[in-house]
C-alpha cells in the first residue's frame, strides 16, 4: 500500500524544515534553561523565532532544500543539510555582529546559537532518515522478498545495494555482502554484514540465499565460473553489474543489474600481447580489412586503429553493416582515418582498383563463408569465395607489394568433414605454398627483392559472432523454447572476439611468413552443458520451463573439433597462447594447377565435381552426416567415380 505513495509536495517538506527550526530553536532555549520552561520569556522567545524562521526560509529556499526526496535521502542530501544549517547560523552570527557594532544587544547569544544549530541539524536529519527507515522496513516486510547477496563490497556493490533498498520493485533485500579482501570481512554496510567469501557455501546450506549479485569485475575468471555453478545447482538466480565507468555520478540504476551473461562465464584470463611491437609495424601504415562488417573483422579494424596507422580500408559486400561500421569507428577514434569499400572479393577489377588506389602495406583477410551447412548446400559459393577469393587477394598483394598477408582460417580446416572446412584448408594451402614459392624465388634473385609475408591463423568458435551458437539460442530461450542442440555429446571450442582479435594482430605482428599459428583455445565445451547453463542464468529450469531437444547433427558437422591434423605438431612462440602449427608442404605448381581445374569446375555447377575434387586436393577431407559421404566410400573400394 505504502509503495504506492505519492511523492510529496516540495510545500509540505519546505514546512517541514520551517517546523524543525522552529523546534531547534525550542529545544535550544530549553537545554540552555536547564530544561525549566517558565523561565522562558514568550515575547523574546517569539521576537527571536521570527528572525530565525526568516532566515531559514532565505536559506532553505535558496539552497533548495525541499528538492529532495524524503524516502530516498543520502549522504549528499546531508551535506546539503549540513551546509544550510551552517549558513543559518553564519547569517545570524553576521547579524548578531552587526547589532554589537551598531550598540545593539545580540538578537541570539553565541551559545543559543550553537545549540540551535546542533538541534536544527539533528532534527532535519532524523525526520528525514525516520521516513526513510518507515519505507524501507514496509518494503521488507514483503512476505516474497527475495534474499540477495552481492559479492563485492565496493562501490558498484554499496550503491547496488542502495538501488534495491529505494526500488519498491525490485521485491529483494540484501542480506549480506561477501567479498575476498580479508580487511573488509565482518565490518557492516547500512547495517549489513560482509561474510568472506568462503562463507558463501554456509549460507547457501542455510537457505538464505535466493539471488547473488555480482559488482566485483576484478574476480579470477576461475573463481567466478565455480561460485556461479554452485549457485546455478542450487537454483540461485545470478546477476550482474557494469563496471563503475559506465555508471551515471556513480549511482546504479535498477535496469543495469542484469542477468548474467554466458559469455562471462567462457572469458579467460585477459591475454597480455606484444603492443609495441605491432603498434611499431602498424603505425603510419594503410591497413586492408577484408569482410570488415563480419563480427571478426570489425573487432580487427577497432583494435587497429589503437596503433595509430595511416589508413584503415574497410572491405565488404554488405552495404548497412559497413556503413554502420565506419559511423561507429569514427565516433570512437576521431582522429583516426577509415574509407569503406564495397567489394566483392571474387571481382577482379574491383579488388584490382581497391589495391591499385590504396595500395594497402598489411592485409588482414578475414572475408569468407563460414556457415557449414550452409556451404554443404552450395559448395560452388564455398570456392569461389573462400578460395578463389583469397587466391585473388594473394595474387594482388604480391602484385601491389604488400608487406604481410593475414588469412584468418578455422579449427574447421583441421580433418575437414564439411566443405566449409575443406575450402578453407585449400586456401591455407595455398597461401602457404604461395609464400614458399615466392621465398623460393627470392633465394635465387640477385637483386634482394622483398615479397609479402603470408601469415595463417586458425582458431575456433567466437563467443557472440554472426550465426554462432549462443545468439541462436539467446534467442531459442526468449520465445519460450525449445532449445535445439544437435547432438548429446558435440562439444566446440569457444573464445571470445576480442580475445581472437587480439592474439591475431599478435600473430601477425611476429611472423615471419609460411606460418599456419594456432591459438589456445582452452578447453572444449559440450554444447548442451551450455545450453543448461543458459536456461539457468535466465532464471529458468531446463526441460521443465525450457525443454532442450536434439536435431541430430546438421550436414557436414562432427561431434568433436581439432585445432591440428593428426599428422602435425606444433613449435612454441614467445606468447604462450600462440603456437605454430608443423604442417606438410605442397607443390606450388600442382596446387596452382588443381586450383585452377577446381574453379574451372564451378562453371559447371556441377557439385558432386567440386567436392570430389576438393577432396583430392585435401584427401583427409571425410564427409560426415552428408550426400557426399558416398564419395570417400568409392573411393575407398576403388570405385571409379
Amino acid at each position: 500500500m505504502f509503495d504506492r505513495f505519492n511523492i510529496v509536495p516540495r510545500w509540505i517538506i519546505f514546512t517541514l524544515d520551517l517546523c524543525c527550526s522552529a523546534f531547534a530553536l525550542f529545544f535550544a532555549y530549553l537545554l540552555l534553561n536547564s530544561f525549566s520552561y517558565e523561565t522562558i520569556n514568550s515575547t523574546d522567545f517569539s521576537r527571536k523565532l521570527l528572525v530565525v524562521l526568516g532566515v531559514s526560509t532565505l536559506v532553505f529556499y535558496k539552497l533548495r532544500m525541499y528538492a529532495g526526496i524524503v524516502r530516498y535521502t543520502s549522504a549528499l542530501d546531508s551535506v546539503r543539510i549540513l551546509s544550510s544549517v551552517a549558513l543559518c547560523i553564519a547569517t545570524l552570527f553576521l547579524l548578531n555582529t552587526t547589532l554589537v557594532a551598531l550598540n545593539h544587544a545580540p538578537l541570539l547569544s553565541n551559545s543559543l546559537l550553537i545549540a540551535y544549530g546542533l538541534m536544527n541539524f539533528l532534527l532535519l536529519i532524523m525526520y528525514r532518515s525516520t521516513v526513510k527507515l518507515f519505507f524501507l522496513s514496509i518494503k521488507n516486510m514483503k512476505v516474497n522478498r527475495k534474499h540477495t547477496v552481492i559479492y563485492g563490497a565496493g562501490d558498484v556493490g554499496i550503491a547496488a545495494k542502495r538501488t534495491l533498498d529505494h526500488d519498491h520493485s525490485a521485491n529483494s533485500v540484501v542480506i549480506g555482502f561477501i567479498d575476498d579482501n580479508i580487511q573488509k570481512v565482518g565490518k557492516i554496510i547500512d547495517g549489513v554484514r560482509i561474510y568472506h567469501t568462503d562463507y558463501f557455501e554456509q549460507l547457501i546450506i542455510q537457505g538464505k540465499v535466493d539471488e547473488l549479485i555480482i559488482s566485483s569485475h576484478n574476480i579470477p575468471v576461475a573463481k567466478k565460473t565455480a561460485i556461479v555453478d554452485r549457485c546455478l545447482a542450487h537454483n540461485i538466480k545470478v546477476l550482474t553489474m557494469p563496471p563503475v565507468h559506465r555508471l551515471i555520478n556513480g549511482e546504479v540504476a535498477p535496469n543495469q543489474i542484469q542477468k548474467m551473461r554466458i559469455e562471462d562465464l567462457l572469458e579467460r584470463e585477459p591475454i597480455k600481447i606484444d603492443n609495441q611491437s605491432i603498434s611499431k609495424q602498424i603505425r603510419g601504415k594503410r591497413i586492408l580489412v577484408t569482410g570488415a562488417a563480419g563480427s571478426i573483422g570489425s573487432e580487427i579494424a577497432r583494435q587497429l586503429g589503437k596503433y595509430s596507422p595511416q589508413m584503415i580500408i574497410l572491405n565488404d559486400q554488405a552495404e548497412t553493416p559497413l556503413h554502420e561500421l565506419q559511423l561507429e569507428l569514427e565516433d570512437l577514434q576521431k582522429n583516426q582515418v577509415y574509407h569503406a569499400f564495397i567489394g566483392d572479393i571474387r571481382d577482379t577489377d574491383r579488388m584490382e582498383s581497391l589495391f591499385r588506389t590504396f595500395k594497402p602495406h598489411y592485409v588482414y583477410h578475414a572475408a569468407a563463408y563460414k556457415h557449414v551447412p550452409m556451404m554443404e548446400n552450395h559448395p560452388v559459393e564455398a570456392v569461389r569465395t573462400n578460395i578463389m577469393g583469397t587466391r585473388l587477394l594473394a595474387r594482388l598483394a604480391v602484385a601491389y607489394g604488400v608487406e604481410k598477408f593475414v588469412m584468418i582460417s578455422t579449427d574447421k580446416a583441421v580433418n575437414p568433414t564439411n566443405v566449409m572446412g575443406a575450402s578453407k584448408r585449400i586456401a591455407e594451402i595455398y597461401v602457404q605454398t604461395y609464400y614458399n614459392h615466392l621465398a623460393g624465388q627470392a633465394l635465387f634473385s640477385s637483386d634482394g627483392t622483398s615479397y609479402t609475408r603470408f601469415i595463417t591463423t586458425r582458431f575456433g568458435n567466437v563467443l557472440g559472432s554472426n550465426g554462432s551458437v549462443i545468439p541462436r539460442f539467446k534467442a531459442q530461450i526468449e520465445k519460450g523454447g525449445p532449445v535445439t542442440v544437435t547432438h548429446p555429446e558435440i562439444t566446440r571450442y569457444f573464445m571470445t572476439i576480442p580475445e581472437a582479435c587480439q592474439l591475431v594482430l599478435e600473430a601477425g605482428s611476429m611472423g615471419d611468413g609460411g606460418e599456419i599459428y594456432v591459438f589456445d583455445m582452452g578447453n572444449s565445451v559440450k554444447i548442451v552443458e551450455l545450453a543448461n547453463k543458459m536456461i539457468k542464468l535466465s532464471g529458468l529450469i531446463p526441460n521443465k520451463d525450457i525443454n532442450i531437444e536434439y536435431s541430430g547433427l546438421r550436414p557436414g558437422e562432427k561431434l568433436y573439433e581439432e585445432l591440428l591434423n593428426d599428422l602435425e605438431n606444433t613449435l612454441p612462440t614467445h606468447h604462450h597462447k600462440i603456437m605454430i602449427a608443423k604442417v606438410r608442404t605442397y607443390d606450388f605448381e600442382w596446387v596452382e594447377k588443381n586450383i585452377d581445374d577446381l574453379i574451372r569446375i564451378t562453371k559447371t555447377q556441377n557439385e558432386r565435381e567440386i567436392v570430389l575434387k576438393m577432396k583430392e586436393l585435401v584427401p583427409e577431407f571425410k564427409s560426415n552426416n552428408s550426400i557426399y559421404e558416398e564419395l570417400d566410400e568409392k573411393r575407398r573400394r576403388g570405385i571409379d567415380i
